[in-house]
């Protein structure tokens, strides 16, 4: 079988190895050009004006005649009318919860939260620390004393190119603020040395204000005008960190129930499989993980536009699908006043791929979502507050929509990508997906889980099972792939909005 009908509406089938002139599909079309693996073939005529639907789903409107067996992709395809009834709760059915809820070793905080990983963080609150807060790692790991504290992981310095220069209230300095105050917050960190230069917009004493980032014997902060520069900073930060790793390392790791797992969805670099096989099969996973009382995280606003009716149609009330539209809305107004299009196309790697509107791109990324009810739409960066599968408003951007995750709480990442994706997102670990066995073959030291084996027969639920049982397994230490190439010390990216002043 080298094509697939996703749907029988569709008017199109997915070539899942590649084609060539007067091959025969699956359903006995002959193709008329040669069409590479994860594009789509025409199954029916289309006329010029008609919508191509995929999915069961409109994803363009041929721009062009289409005839049966040829090659649909952007030269004949095009965006067209996409306004869709969001129908508030039509399809909200909550998941069954499991009878015997699965367990992991996490370090428990005293917040009641569990992190997955326990390490010490350097957050810094402007760019003109970022370097001491680099110098201070290096110090720690020259001196060699961290390896007195076996339960903690390691040190991570968390560094940003903003902090200063920008308005000191607002959009972007709220933002800002949600971000660092939700590293803080995280419970991966076993304890966090805040360091600043002292005359930056983003002010230390402001932002160490809730009881979390109040807590001595796990937060501490500096300044290095008031220490004494550079050099005295550094030697001040590696006393502080010593005394923060003995109280980090006095938490060991204990059982802990999978609700307490909140796992950020990402994809990136994604094909024409990613859609049919990496996205739903983590979808079904989250759906798991729901049943066992833990939270999902999707995001990427941009890459959800045009299928935002599929999950409006899952929220538990109106308002949280109101929420949803609402952020859309924002969305169509901050790109109208940048002179932007929020129904752009995909990435010149996206339509390698075989992907070619972002309808196309939206449908295949929402499927992350598996079909548990929406419980929630929050900002960037902001608390999740309830258990489920959420959504938190973000760039599809990806370094930049993680950040946000980890922010409100996610600690554990899991990344799709049918192109290949090479990062890593410390504090939390990242299992990265792929969407087809050739990718997965040429990047296997990347990837942790290869889909690909589900176009040759292997079931959804076989899958989501496999992907379930390596979150608990990363959940109670396992290294990924990611962590195992050392990434993570530079994708920390804030959502910068607003003025550089």
């Amino acid at each position: 079988m080298k094509t697939i009908r996703l749907h029988p509406d569709d008017n199109v089938v997915v070539a899942i190895a590649a084609l060539e002139a007067g091959d025969r599909t699956a359903d006995g079309i002959t193709v008329k050009t040669q069409i590479p693996a994860g594009h789509k073939v025409a199954a029916r005529p289309i006329a010029t004006g008609d919508a191509v639907r995929k999915y069961g789903q409109i994803i363009g409107q041929a721009t062009a005649e289409i005839q049966v067996g040829e090659h649909v992709h952007s030269h004949n395809v095009g965006m067209g009318a996409h306004s869709q009834d969001p129908e508030f709760c039509k399809a909200a059915t909550a998941v069954a919860p499991v009878s015997q809820p699965a367990t992991f070793l996490g370090y428990h905080r005293p917040d009641g939260k569990v992190g997955t990983r326990n390490y010490l963080g350097i957050l810094t609150s402007v760019n003109c620390s970022g370097s001491v807060a680099r110098f201070v790692a290096e110090a720690v790991e020259r001196d060699g004393w961290l390896d007195q504290f076996p339960n903690v992981d390691g040190v991570v310095p968390i560094v940003h190119g903003t902090g200063c220069g920008m308005s000191a209230s607002g959009e972007g300095y709220d933002l800002l603020f949600r971000t660092l105050s939700g590293y803080a917050r995280n419970p991966n960190f076993g304890a966090i040395l805040m360091i600043g230069l002292g005359c930056e917009v983003m002010q230390i004493p402001d932002l160490v204000g809730s009881e979390a980032i109040n807590d001595k014997s796990r937060f501490r902060y500096m300044t290095i005008q008031q220490s004494g520069g550079t050099r005295a900073t550094i030697d001040k930060a590696n006393a502080e960190l010593k005394q923060l790793a003995q109280a980090a390392n006095q938490c060991a790791r204990a059982p802990a129930p999978a609700a307490a797992i909140t796992i950020g969805m990402q994809c990136g670099g994604s094909d024409g499989y990613s859609g049919i096989t990496a996205n739903p099969a983590l979808g079904a996973a989250s759906d798991l993980l729901v049943r066992h009382g833990g939270t999902t995280i999707l995001s990427e606003t941009s890459e959800i536009f045009g299928a935002e009716h599929l999950l409006t149609r899952r929220a538990e009330t109106p308002e949280i699908g109101q929420a949803l539209l609402d952020r859309i809305d924002w969305w169509q107004e901050y790109c109208s006043r940048l002179g932007a299009e929020l129904d752009n196309n995909p990435s010149p790697g996206n339509k390698r791929g075989g992907l070619t509107t972002i309808l196309e791109k939206s449908l295949g990324a929402v499927a992350k979502g598996g079909t548990a009810p929406l419980t929630g739409v929050y900002k960037y960066a902001e608390p999740i507050s309830r258990p489920g599968f959420a959504f938190m408003d973000s760039p599809g951007y990806d370094p930049c929509s993680v950040t946000g995750q980890i922010a409100s709480g996610a600690n554990l990442i899991i990344f799709t990508t049918g192109r290949g994706s090479v990062s890593g997102y410390k504090p939390s670990p990242c299992i990265k997906l792929a969407s087809n066995s050739n990718m997965y073959g040429r990047m296997s030291e990347d990837m942790d889980v290869n889909c690909g084996d589900m176009i040759e027969g292997v079931p959804m639920e076989v899958k989501a099972q496999e992907i379930f049982d390596l979150v608990l397994r990363v959940a109670s230490g396992e290294e990924t792939k990611s962590e195992a190439l050392g990434f993570g010390g530079a994708e920390f990216v804030p959502w910068q909005i607003g003025a550089v002043l």
